[in-house]
């Protein structure tokens, strides 16, 4: 299929429309929009670690250069490489990318924070802050990895079972590490 004019004499065909005159074409009523997956090659590796996978549900992307104000809820995976203003509570996994910011609560069971996010993160299995993670609030969460170079401020609260309170340690108690 030729795109171009092939006439010899150089000009353009009278009833050939041109891009902007032609109707924009319309998907197929069963088009999925997901990414397209590729057959392994015979040379690839059979096994690959299990972070190296993508997620297993679907994932939900605010653009770098996308500005946003609302509330996201579901039950995929959100990342978000902009700015987004507004509580953010799924069942699945958040990652705010660097140079991104986030305003708001945020509800997931992993979050990563590699960007900047002020608000509280409320409830979330394992959290991680990178090296170049900002977080300005009070953080809940099963588990904590703190990266050198990270910043917080606000109170954190890790490793506590949902409603348990710390047992005061009586005299003569040590501490391990």
């Amino acid at each position: 299929m030729a795109i171009f004019n092939q006439s010899s004499n150089g000009k353009k065909d009278a009833d050939t429309p041109s891009f902007a005159a032609r109707e924009p074409a319309t998907p197929p009523a069963n088009t999925d929009f997901a990414p397209a997956t590729f057959p392994r090659s015979s040379a690839a590796p059979a096994a690959e670690p299990a972070q190296a996978q993508a997620p297993v549900g679907k994932e939900s992307l605010i653009a770098a250069d996308l500005t946003i104000e609302g509330k996201i809820e579901g039950s995929g995976h959100v990342r978000i490489a902009g700015r987004f203003k507004g509580d953010v509570n799924v069942q699945g996994d958040l990652s705010l990318e660097r140079g991104a910011k986030l305003n708001g609560g945020v509800r997931a069971k992993k979050v990563v924070v590699a960007g900047e996010l002020e608000g509280n993160i409320e409830s979330a299995a394992r959290v991680e802050l990178l090296d170049t993670a900002v977080m300005i609030g009070d953080l809940k969460a099963g588990t904590l990895t703190v990266a050198a170079g990270s910043k917080i401020r606000g109170h954190v609260d890790c490793g506590w079972e949902a409603g348990a309170t710390p047992k005061p340690a009586a005299k003569g108690d040590t501490a391990e590490s």
